[in-house]
């Protein structure tokens, strides 16, 4: 809805794209800490205050008079957002067995990539109307979810700190999730490159391949958690990277745009093994702030991916294969190095 967007504004498109800039630093930043809180003040509690908090920003987007007035909007919505994932992620791990975690975890990153996947065709077909109605009704599922709330989770006894959340073992994690996604899923844009410059595809054709990433991720999930709660998360990320490797290569090189569109399907089985292996794997061991340490986890994995088109994208215009090599041998070299073994999880 960039165009509408930038319309209704009176800028271009490529001005009006700051507002995902502005939902974006807000939602990594505070996600830093916003765990830690949510364990301090209740999940329960922050969860549904989140999601009302969400949907009065979200208002404040459908009836922005101005840029500057849209912008702030959006960067309440990306605070508001930040206290969500982590502790929905936390709560999980609260009421779930331990024997059944990956399972659970596989199933909340279908549902995420099911939300990932239908958010710009939603978006899309509100802007042919009138872009505000994609706020308006995003504010009324927002409204819709705080109603509904989560499941009662018992605080600690000892309140949570920060310094618990911020241990080299989280950050290492956090990092493997990061090049998880941004030299997987973030490369979204260099797919589309490929496939306008190399095979002519236009921005339908382009916009179906793409979806097809996320739609494997949704069929996937659950059987991906239960395959990781059987042989372990380690495992699952190790064979997730070696297969991501696989796909972003095969991307780089691939003859075809019908092959581009199978290569990139199968990449939503490797993002479903990164994500929910690294999920689990923070969640096995962090007994005293598992909120605090799962939103540290999703801070890096989302801020590197925010990060990921500035990065790749001069490597891409200088070699275009190189734009799909560097971002293949960084996770195949740096994911098994940083990646902690299963004796060092205590």
């Amino acid at each position: 809805m960039l165009p509408e967007l930038g319309a209704a504004y009176g800028v271009s498109p490529g001005t009006a794209a700051m507002s995902v800039t502005a939902y974006l630093l807000p939602f990594a930043a505070i996600m830093l800490v916003s765990g830690t809180l949510g364990e301090r003040w209740g999940l329960r509690r922050t969860v549904v205050a989140a999601c009302w908090a969400y949907a009065l920003a979200s208002v404040a987007c459908a009836l922005a008079g101005s840029l500057p007035e849209f912008l702030a909007a959006r960067a309440a919505q990306g605070a508001a957002n930040a206290f969500t994932t982590p502790l929905l992620l936390a709560a999980i791990r609260a009421t779930v067995p331990s024997d059944r975690l990956g399972g659970a975890n596989g199933r909340y990153h279908s549902l995420q990539a099911a939300g990932q996947t239908s958010a710009a065709l939603c978006g899309g077909l509100a802007a042919e109307v009138d872009w505000r109605l994609a706020f308006w009704g995003v504010a009324v599922v927002a409204a819709l979810l705080a109603v509904g709330g989560i499941p009662a989770v018992p605080r600690s006894a000892v309140p949570a700190r920060l310094r618990s959340a911020w241990r080299p073992i989280v950050l290492r994690i956090g990092l493997v999730a990061g090049l998880g996604w941004a030299c997987l899923v973030g490369l979204h844009f260099l797919v589309a490159l490929r496939l306008e410059e190399v095979f002519g595809l236009g921005a339908g054709p382009r916009g179906l391949v793409l979806t097809t990433l996320g739609l494997v991720g949704i069929l996937t999930g659950r059987m991906v958690g239960g395959w990781i709660d059987r042989t372990g998360p380690q495992r699952g990320v190790l064979i997730g990277t070696g297969l991501g490797v696989l796909v972003v290569v095969g991307v780089g090189l691939a003859p075809t745009a019908v092959l581009v569109a199978l290569l990139w399907a199968v990449g939503g089985v490797a993002n479903q093994l990164l994500a929910v292996g690294t999920s689990t794997l923070v969640s096995s061991f962090s007994a005293d702030n598992p909120a605090g340490s799962m939103s540290v986890v999703q801070a890096v994995r989302f801020g590197s991916g925010a990060l990921s088109p500035v990065a790749i994208t001069p490597i891409y215009h200088a070699d275009p294969l190189a734009g799909f090599l560097v971002p293949a041998v960084l996770l195949a070299v740096a994911v098994p190095v940083v990646l902690p073994r299963q004796d060092q999880q205590r």
